[in-house]
């Protein structure tokens, strides 16, 4: 039998997973990414799957934390952005985080290599030639001007884009340790068993003052042709988070708990920066949480007021640029194709999920489901007891009716909710916050064996 090719547009995460997912189904891919052709405002390099903000899957704890839980699923998929992130994973604490040159390397050379992936380097402006009858539009955040406005005549949509922010990073061997130590929150051990995977810089209160200040007075970028455009709340620039409240990043990503300095244990630091390793030779560090729309020469001199990065170099500074997604619950059906135009289907952020694993988890479905399309097959959706199947259920349908769709990350919430034990083993009643971290491990456990069972049909 012949089968037509599924044409992919756009080689990030979902694109490059939805494209393994399908070649490994026995579908033949084309897989059309524009760079180099073509830049973003964001992406610096040529490799498929480029992380052009933080270097980190978030947490791998797949029986307490819902991405964890979803990192689980797609490894029993056989998710090529999973595979690739565990050969290059740095330290991170009970994070997943990865050397991200090493794993765009290791995810574009596997795609190169498989027999039924092709990869044109060409830009696809507006929508596809009308005789690709199978297309997944996996274009991700930073989407063209033209296909954003193909999309929108095409779907009478008024808006698809928001703000999205980059943060800085910096040298290692210019971060002064004799005042920042080693030490992941809690000393969690992540996936390569390090309990000192993160780098600390301690704030007094005078200094934490101070730094807010600088951030508060220091100029900013603007883009006044997207000055209507919002953020998303999951990702925004630090600076914004200060203007919120003078306490917003202390019980944010500067919070300082779990953190003890062992130069001098007695004292609890009023605020801590973080810095999480960001390539396998642990020579660049990532400030964590550190999106920023503070304009390049003013970045430098506000962040070395935070103490241990004084002397700090930078590999990168932080930034701001465009992200763009669809309104999926109104566009899509449950299969991810465009209801205008089933040939079309979406994959990826511009779906209105948020987060690389979330990305690249629709990518994964989409792969399928186009799969299955060409091989005359039908697919369901996974269960929505699943992290996969939640995720589904939420961009095709799942938020509330009237409100503003918004991009979401994976979490407990999106999942039918399971009721916990309230006593031990021996009969003692369970405080609550160990009765939520066994609702956790009951919903983890339901739905890795609800994906087996639809794995198996």
């Amino acid at each position: 039998m012949s089968i037509d090719p599924l044409h992919i547009i756009g080689g990030g995460l979902a694109g490059s997973e939805a494209a393994w997912q399908a070649a490994q189904m026995g579908v033949p891919v084309i897989l059309h990414e524009m760079r180099p052709h073509r830049g973003t405002e964001a992406h610096q390099g040529q490799g498929l799957a480029e992380l052009v903000c933080s270097n980190s899957f978030r947490s791998d704890d797949w029986e307490h934390n819902a991405v964890g839980l979803l990192h689980a699923e797609m490894r029993r998929c056989g998710s090529v952005i999973l595979a690739s992130g565990d050969v290059h994973q740095v330290p991170a604490g009970g994070a997943l985080a990865v050397d991200r040159e090493g794993f765009s390397a290791e995810v574009t050379a596997r795609l190169e290599a498989h027999p039924l992936i092709t990869i044109e380097r060409e830009e696809v402006i507006g929508l596809p030639p009308s005789d690709w009858q199978n297309v997944i539009v996996a274009t991700g955040p930073l989407t063209t001007p033209e296909l954003s406005q193909a999309i929108l005549d095409l779907t009478g949509e008024g808006q698809l884009s928001f703000f999205d922010a980059i943060a800085p990073i910096v040298h290692a061997d210019s971060i002064n340790m004799d005042i920042a130590w080693r030490q992941s929150r809690y000393d969690k051990e992540g996936p390569g068993g390090d309990k000192a995977a993160y780098i600390n810089c301690p704030m007094t209160k005078d200094q934490y003052e101070g730094f807010i200040q600088a951030l508060l007075d220091g100029p900013k970028t603007e883009f006044k042709d997207w000055e209507n455009v919002p953020y998303f709340d999951g990702c925004l620039p630090i600076e914004v988070m200060a203007e919120r409240g003078h306490e917003t990043l202390r019980w944010g990503p500067l919070k300082p708990v779990g953190l003890t300095n062992p130069r001098d244990p007695l004292v609890k630091a009023h605020a801590i920066v973080q810095l999480r390793q960001d390539n396998a030779l642990g020579t660049l560090y990532n400030l964590v949480g550190f999106q920023t729309k503070l304009k390049h020469g003013v970045q430098a001199d506000v962040f070395r007021q935070i103490p241990g990065l004084e002397n700090a170099q930078f590999a990168r500074l932080g930034g701001l640029h465009r992200n763009t997604f669809i309104n999926s619950p109104r566009l899509l059906d449950t299969s991810l194709r465009l209801k205008v135009q089933p040939r079309l289907r979406f994959a990826g952020q511009v779906t209105g999920v948020e987060g690389y694993v979330e990305s690249a988890a629709i990518g994964l479905m989409a792969g399928r489901f186009a799969a299955a399309q060409a091989l005359g097959q039908t697919l369901e959706a996974p269960p929505a007891t699943t992290a996969l199947g939640a995720l589904i259920s939420h961009i095709t349908g799942g938020h509330l009716e009237g409100g503003a769709f918004q991009p979401m990350n994976i979490n407990y919430g999106l999942l039918p909710p399971i009721e916990p034990p309230k006593f031990d083993h021996e009969g003692r009643k369970l405080p609550l916050k160990e009765r939520g971290r066994a609702k956790k491990r009951l919903m983890s456990v339901r739905a890795l064996a609800d994906l087996d069972a639809w794995l198996a049909r």
